[in-house]
């Protein structure tokens, strides 16, 4: 068991930020607040924040490490390891990988999922990150549910989403730009896809009861489960119904409302606070969580934007930055079931963030500590063998 102190700095302890060190040993945080007086290693965190390690609940931008270009492919444990690199670099230490699961298809068919899980099984020693697969289910995709249900009776998901893109398929049909994405990214010619998704529009009716099987097997497996884009009360009421108790990215402040109401999580886009709104006109973040109809930030498609979401709502206003960086720590800890990281305590998981705030709006990410391993540093002066007192001392001297 090794031993690491982190000193000096400014740490997000409950809702307080008060100077103090860490001493870590092994993969936890075994004590706050220790004497100086040792001579383990030791990161001098003087003048940054130290800050519980970013849990990420929905992340889909290590798509782009796996398809950078419609019909570009590149290996799967390359696109991992890349993406592995980007998150914890952007102060994320557990990450879902979004994945979806669909009729499509490409870049989001069966082979796709299937390879992506057994991806992430075999690589999860080798990676910084404690990676996870959070899998999205797209409703009208019923040849995927036996597979599914068996998957989640093996504790193979970790999340599980239910998403419904049907009608803004068929609506995207007549927009050029939205249908040359989508057939681009299945590979498919414009008449296949089109006689494709007139295939699977005739599943509606099977649909409904198809969720019900599936959310009967996720709550036999005690999987946290999710629904998507959520379209009014009686959508996030019917979904409630099941089991699934994350609201993610409802798509009106009624629907957050309705949500809230019943103590659901809400999930909301970190981009979406980063850019001032959401790229698709929908609901604005900054807004909700203002109201307090936003429980969860999420990176979404941009691995940076949790880390910035949080200090843009600390500089204009809306939260201080303790109750910010919840959204993006022990909330969504504690929405997939997670009881031992999102915060800075003795006996948790020893994920911890030192960020350097001079520029507020900029935050910049110093050190990243994982499961107590130092995965990411930027400044290798911050790194010590013995503590911030000794050093002091034999200066004095």
């Amino acid at each position: 068991m090794t031993e690491l102190f982190i000193e000096g700095g400014r740490a997000l302890l409950g809702h307080e930020i008060s100077e103090t060190t860490l001493r870590i040993a092994g993969r936890e945080i075994v004590a706050v607040g220790t004497d100086n007086s040792h001579s383990s290693p030791g990161i001098d965190a003087g003048g940054l924040l130290v800050l519980p390690g970013i849990v990420d609940l929905h992340g889909d931008a290590f798509e782009r490490q796996m398809m950078p270009r419609p019909g570009v492919d590149f290996p799967i444990d390359v696109a991992l390891i890349d993406s592995d690199r980007q998150a914890v670099g952007n102060g994320i230490t557990t990450v879902y990988h979004a994945t979806t699961w669909s009729w499509e298809p490409g870049l989001r068919s069966a082979d796709n999922a299937r390879c992506l899980l057994e991806a992430i099984e075999q690589m999860r020693p080798q990676l910084a990150a404690d990676t996870r697969f959070h899998l999205r289910h797209e409703t009208y995709n019923i040849d995927a549910e036996s597979e599914i249900i068996d998957w989640l009776s093996e504790g193979r998901v970790d999340l599980f989403a239910f998403n419904d893109h049907m009608d803004s398929t068929v609506a995207s049909l007549a927009k050029p730009l939205k249908r040359s994405r989508m057939v681009e990214r299945t590979g498919l010619t414009n008449e296949a896809f089109d006689r494709l998704v007139q295939s699977v529009v005739t599943r509606g009716h099977d649909v409904p009861a198809s969720i019900a099987r599936l959310a009967q097997a996720a709550r036999a497996a005690d999987v946290r489960m999710l629904s998507h884009d959520d379209e009014s009360p009686a959508m996030r009421q019917a979904y409630r119904a099941q089991g699934v108790a994350i609201a993610e990215f409802p798509v009106n402040e009624e629907t957050a409302r309705d949500a809230a109401a019943a103590s659901d999580f809400i999930v909301f886009g970190a981009p979406n606070v980063v850019r001032g709104g959401s790229h698709t006109g929908w609901t604005k973040a900054s807004d909700m969580v203002a109201k307090g109809l936003c429980s969860v930030l999420a990176s979404d498609y941009y691995y940076p934007a949790p880390l910035l979401a949080a200090f843009r709502l600390a500089a204009d206003g809306v939260l201080p930055l303790a109750a910010a960086w919840q959204l993006i720590s022990s909330a969504p800890a504690r929405a997939a079931g997670l009881a031992d990281r999102g915060m800075l305590a003795a006996g948790l998981r020893a994920d911890i963030v030192l960020v350097d705030d001079t520029a507020p709006r900029r935050p910049r990410i110093v050190a990243v500590v994982a499961a107590g391993r130092l995965v990411h540093l930027t400044e290798a002066n911050r790194l010590v063998r013995s503590s911030v007192a000794s050093r002091k001392a034999v200066a004095a001297a």
